[in-house]
C-alpha cells in the first residue's frame, strides 16, 4: 500500500473511533442525566445499572462499559446534577452585580430551580445529601462539595454586600446557614403544596438584607 494510502486508511480508522467516543460519551451523559432524575425522586441508592438500563432500553452490558460500578454511577449523577444546577442557577445569577444584587438574583433562580422543577422530584442535593451525610466515599464527597461551593456562593455576596457597606454587619457565615436551610425547608414545603413556600423564603432572606445606616 502506498504511503498516501496508508494515511488515508489511518484517518478513516481514527475518525471511525472519534465517533465512536463522540457516542459513548454522548450516551453516557443521558444516562447520568436520567440517573440524576431517578435519583431526585428516588435517592440515589435507588440507582442500579440494570434499571437504567431498563428504562432506557439499553443493554445492561452497554451500561455497565460505561460505568463500571454503582458507585461510578452515583457519581456521574451527582456530577450531572451538579452542571444541571450550575447552568440553571449560578452562572445566569452571575450577570447580576455583586453583593444584595447577586444573592437576590441566586434566591430568585433557586426558587425557580424548585417551583417549577428541574429534577422531578425537587432539589436532588435536599434529596440525597441526608442519605450520605454520615457514609465516606465518593458519592459523599462529591454531594458535600457541591454543597460547600453553594454556600460559598451565598457567603461571598453577603461578604461583598457587608465590605461595600449594601447591608448593616452580619455573621455572615451564620446568614449562609440560615438561608440555605430555608431554601433547604422551601423545597420540602413545596413538595408538600404550601404554595405559599416561596414567598416565606423570600421573606426570611430580605431579613438579611437591612441596609447599612
Amino acid at each position: 500500500m502506498s504511503e498516501p494510502a496508508e494515511r488515508l486508511g489511518a484517518d478513516v480508522g481514527a475518525g471511525t473511533t472519534d465517533r465512536r467516543l463522540l457516542r459513548g460519551a454522548q450516551t453516557r451523559q443521558t444516562i447520568a442525566r436520567y440517573a440524576a432524575d431517578v435519583a431526585s425522586l428516588e435517592g440515589l441508592n435507588g440507582l442500579s445499572i440494570g434499571r437504567l438500563a431498563t428504562d432506557l432500553g439499553l443493554s445492561k452490558s452497554g451500561v455497565q462499559t460505561l460505568f463500571g460500578t454503582k458507585e461510578r454511577l452515583q457519581v456521574a449523577a451527582v456530577e450531572s446534577a451538579r452542571a444541571a444546577f450550575l447552568d440553571a442557577v449560578v452562572h445566569p445569577a452571575s450577570s447580576a452585580p455583586r453583593g444584595v444584587a447577586r444573592l437576590r438574583a441566586l434566591t430568585e433562580r433557586w426558587i425557580a430551580y424548585v417551583e417549577a422543577p428541574l429534577f422531578p422530584g425537587g432539589c436532588f442535593w435536599t434529596a440525597n445529601l441526608a442519605d450520605f451525610d454520615s457514609r465516606p466515599g465518593k458519592v459523599r464527597d462529591a454531594l458535600v462539595g457541591h454543597h460547600r461551593d453553594w454556600l460559598g456562593a451565598i457567603t461571598g455576596e453577603l461578604q461583598e454586600a457587608v465590605h461595600t457597606g449594601e447591608i448593616a454587619d452580619l455573621d455572615v457565615d451564620l446568614a449562609a446557614f440560615q438561608i440555605d436551610a430555608v431554601l433547604t425547608a422551601a423545597n420540602i414545603a413545596l413538595r408538600l403544596g404550601d404554595n405559599d413556600a416561596a414567598d416565606k423564603a423570600r421573606r426570611v432572606v430580605d431579613g438579611f438584607l437591612t441596609p447599612a445606616r
